[in-house]
């Protein structure tokens, strides 16, 4: 068997930047542990693997050691492969079946508008390993189905965190996604996931979706600007519609490559 895989770089315009997934599109659906194999030879924050069914296409992220319920950097790949490749034509919306049910995406131009749940954040009680592991003092800790979020004072403070991941891998959650408000953009994060994998994802849409509604409410705005701030740093365009979140982004393909199995 050969399959071909893309490496995409989403949430930006240019190659070694923003958050790099790899893309598989088959005719028919793999078997789950080849899919889990193939995304940690890919070994990239996520890989997703499509097939087409009836109305769209099924839409499956793995990373390295596990499958997830949701990725935005990857569904933002999966949309952009299917218009790179003529698979689908540029005015035609990509509709995605997931274990987050029905996801879309439509093209504007150069940029690329998923159309993804709202994951509201509640405040909470934290263990004490968590300000520990960052070295923070927080400003507001609260959750959602996922996630820890929390609030910290400026952006300098997101910028400079050096978390114990070890320490980190240790709570029981998916992920950690530490934020603060910024001069040039509404928002700023960085976001951090041990317990999947993936100690700090480079740009992370599914956290956008707890991220987007807690900002909108704090700032008042249903239209947002956000920048997650790590090494490779990624922009994403955000508009709140009802208990949905639309994250924008751009993309560019890296790579493509042959695997012979």
């Amino acid at each position: 068997m050969t399959l071909t895989i893309y490496v995409v770089d989403a949430f930006t315009d240019q190659v070694f930047n923003g958050n790099p997934a790899a893309v598989c599109i088959t005719a028919e659906p793999l078997d789950d542990e080849l899919m889990q194999r193939i995304a940690s030879e890919m070994n990239l924050s996520e890989t997703a693997f499509l097939f087409p069914q009836q109305d769209g296409y099924s839409l499956r992220w793995f990373t390295p050691i596990s499958e997830v319920d949701l990725c935005g950097h990857a569904t933002l790949a999966s949309a952009h492969m299917l218009w790179a490749t003529g698979i689908l034509p540029l005015n035609q919306r990509a509709s995605f079946f997931t274990r987050s049910g029905l996801l879309t995406a439509i093209k504007h131009d150069a940029w690329i508008q998923l159309n993804f749940p709202s994951e509201p954040v509640i405040a909470c009680e934290y263990p004490s390993e968590l300000v520990d592991a960052l070295q923070i003092v927080p400003l507001y800790v609260g959750r959602n189905r996922w996630d820890y979020f929390i609030e910290v004072e400026s952006e300098d403070i997101i910028k400079r965190l050096s978390p114990d991941f070890s320490l980190l891998q240790t709570i029981q959650t998916r992920g950690i996604n530490v934020t603060s408000r910024s001069q040039e953009f509404d928002f700023v994060s960085r976001c951090f996931f041990p317990a999947v994998g993936v100690n700090e994802d480079p740009v992370t849409g599914s956290s956008h979706c707890g991220l987007a509604p807690y900002w909108g409410k704090k700032l008042n705005k249903t239209d947002m600007y956000a920048y997650q701030a790590s090494a490779r740093g990624g922009i994403l365009k955000i508009s709140l519609h009802e208990n949905r979140v639309l994250l924008s982004g751009q993309a560019v393909t890296v790579m493509k490559s042959e695997l012979f199995i």
